[in-house]
């Protein structure tokens, strides 16, 4: 069945239907209170990444946003960074994708293909490659899909939200139910021996179960998952909760030493949080309040 979010699943000769989805898109999410059929919210209410809120809003998409969309891409990126001699891998500034049967070679940059990458230009090869997988190769298909979401609400309209609040206010804030969340949440790293027995994740759960309102519940469903609408947690509850791949990924918070990183990271591909072993649950507020926030800024916390 067709996910009108994958917007690369559809030629650019199907712009006029893309349009149309725009305005059905809409049309459908606002009215998110009715009741819909199972096979309505598959097609178009399943987990959606963030990424298509930003492009509504034209906010500026980051490396991060790849994880969502392509986990082995994003990461095999990443692992460019940690190489010694980033020229063993024979690269250059092109990308070779199937498109209908067909290998098709793009230069991510003028003379790209006679161009290696680097040590001294990876970090320029990372973002043109976010930038042709997120931007340059869907364009066409974006703007057909926004021009029937701006033909129901003017643009200017939504600028007053920031792409997460946008979710929130098509969506609505999902019902979450903590024990259920608690219950059916996996533990990893020095968390898995002792559980929800740990210091930092009673912490954790203090901090949300007291400290949180529903949107901040809301807000960090969204930073773990990559989505909070109504629909973010199936109808069975967090035990059948899915990552990208539709296979079932159960809520996981995993340890990080803080010399890692202060802030909690994210990896919504795989629902999990990496929460750095605080030594107070002030510090645990702190940056975990820090980092649900700053996600909607577009600032990357690394």
């Amino acid at each position: 069945m067709m996910n009108i979010f994958a917007i690369s699943t559809l030629p650019v000769g199907c712009l006029a239907r893309r349009f149309l989805i725009g305005k059905l898109l809409l049309a459908i999410l606002c009215a998110h209170c009715i009741s819909f059929p199972a096979w309505m919210e598959q097609l178009v209410i399943k987990k959606k990444p963030l990424l298509r809120y930003k492009h509504i809003l034209g906010w500026p998409v980051t490396v991060a946003d790849l994880e969502q969309l392509d986990a082995d891409t994003y990461t095999n990126l990443c692992k460019l960074k940690d190489l010694d001699d980033v020229e063993v891998c024979c690269l250059d500034f092109t990308v070779t994708e199937d498109h209908w049967g067909t290998a098709q070679t793009v230069e991510l940059k003028p003379d790209g293909a006679s161009c290696a990458v680097t040590n001294s230009n990876v970090d320029e090869y990372i973002q043109l490659q976010m930038r042709y997988r997120l931007l340059d190769r869907v364009k066409e298909q974006v703007k057909a899909l926004l021009l029937g979401f701006y033909d129901v609400i003017p643009e200017a309209l939504l600028s007053l939200f920031d792409f997460q609040e946008l979710e929130l206010l098509l969506c609505g804030l999902p019902e979450i139910d903590i024990q259920d969340w608690k219950r059916h949440t996996e533990y990893t790293g020095d968390y898995e021996r002792k559980g929800a027995s740990h210091k930092v994740v009673k912490w954790f759960w203090e901090v949300v179960v007291d400290d949180f309102d529903e949107e901040h519940k809301a807000r960090l469903l969204q930073f773990v998952t990559g989505t909070s609408g109504a629909l973010a947690v199936p109808a069975q509850g967090f035990r059948a909760l899915q990552g990208n791949d539709n296979n079932i990924r159960r809520f996981t918070i995993n340890s990080i030493p803080e010399t890692v990183s202060v802030f909690p990271k994210a990896h919504t591909c795989f629902n999990r949080i990496d929460l750095p072993l605080y030594d107070s649950k002030k510090k645990l507020r702190k940056f975990l309040t820090m980092a649900i926030q700053m996600e909607a800024t577009g600032f990357d916390i690394d």
